[in-house]
């Protein structure tokens, strides 16, 4: 058996449940859930059975004193049906629990010297101990910058930008892509069905990117944008799409500024109706609990204005904000 709160799980947790798997022939890992955790315990549990998919990880309601030994002792038996042979921990505490249930105990780098991180080092600053995570750990940490903006505003540039400047990987709007494909099916009509599904793919993409992320993932649109280009084409509000936009996860919005020349690209077909669209994003994103801010001005200008946006939010603390003027046209909106 393994026991802890893995709050979260970090790699010094996955040598403990590895070397008990290279140990024993089964090997049960109890997670220890409190109702105010900040990471609930059904997310942990599927994060340390994606990494140990040979371990067995179930979560408990941890309403026990941790420093006493003996009631965890018994309440382990009542959880395993029986005592186990051998309890694998990196505290000292392991010896009396271990005691109580007559099975072995065995310390692994309880100095934690093979791997110097902690579940409190961890929530205290996930960035500074990003290398002991593993990618569904990171994808929870991990800072979502979504740009938006209406047509032919400059959404695509500044994603790539802030990619590039953040060492980190962006993810492209599949909107765009399915529209492409639908245009070459001469397919002309729109349906709700289709923008839920768009909604869907993209927020799939993001989730996954998110585990690739270098601390902060640069999102060229997402699940709220896609309600917005629900109304533009459809003229009416979608109770689940906007009840499933509700649930994508935003830390910071960046809104791209209509005042640059419209231009044509094949797909767009919103050029006297992207000034409209604007406002709609403005009132939207108002309405929103995340916080926003909107750009204008040259490439160099808007990637400047963002970058110190991200970097007030906490994305990429260890990246270099280069000393140029970042102009006077910023607005910050919930921030």
């Amino acid at each position: 058996m393994v026991i802890g709160k893995f709050l979260p799980p970090h790699r010094s947790h996955h040598d403990l449940i590895d070397t008990a798997l290279s140990e024993c022939a089964a090997v049960v890992v109890i997670i220890c859930e409190k109702p105010n955790d900040p990471i609930p315990g059904h997310h942990r549990q599927a994060w340390i059975q994606e990494i140990h998919p040979g371990a067995d990880v179930r979560v408990i309601d941890d309403r026990y004193d941790e420093n006493d030994s003996r009631v965890w002792a018994e309440n382990t038996i009542l959880w395993l049906g029986r005592a186990p042979d051998v309890v694998f921990t990196s505290e000292h505490d392991g010896d009396a629990c271990a005691g109580h249930m007559g099975c072995r105990h065995v310390m692994v780098d309880q100095p934690r010297k093979a791997v110097p991180c902690s579940g409190t080092e961890v929530r205290k600053d996930p960035f500074a101990q990003w290398e002991h995570l593993s990618p569904p750990v990171r994808s929870w940490y991990a800072k979502r910058i979504v740009v938006v903006g209406a047509e032919s505003t400059g959404t695509t540039t500044l994603a790539q930008a802030l990619a590039e400047h953040f060492q980190t990987i962006w993810v492209p709007e599949y909107g765009r892509e399915y529209s492409s494909e639908k245009q070459a099916r001469g397919d002309t009509e729109w349906r709700t069905e289709e923008f839920l599904e768009i909604a869907r793919e993209q927020t799939r993409r993001e989730n996954l990117a998110a585990r690739e992320a270098n601390r902060v993932l640069i999102c060229d649109t997402n699940a709220f944008a896609t309600t917005l280009w629900h109304r533009r084409y459809m003229g009416f509000q979608s109770a689940p799409l906007e009840e499933f936009a509700m649930s994508c996860k935003a830390d910071l919005y960046l809104l791209t500024g209509d005042e640059i020349p419209f231009v044509q690209d094949g797909l767009r077909d919103g050029e006297f109706i992207r000034h409209e669209m604007h406002r709609w994003f403005e009132e939207a994103l108002d309405q929103r609990e995340v916080p926003w801010i909107s750009f204008s001005g040259s490439p160099e200008k808007r990637l400047m204005m963002a970058i110190s946006a991200c970097l007030r939010l906490g994305a990429g603390e260890d990246q270099q904000l280069p000393s140029l003027p970042l102009g006077d046209r910023e607005t910050n909106r919930k921030d």
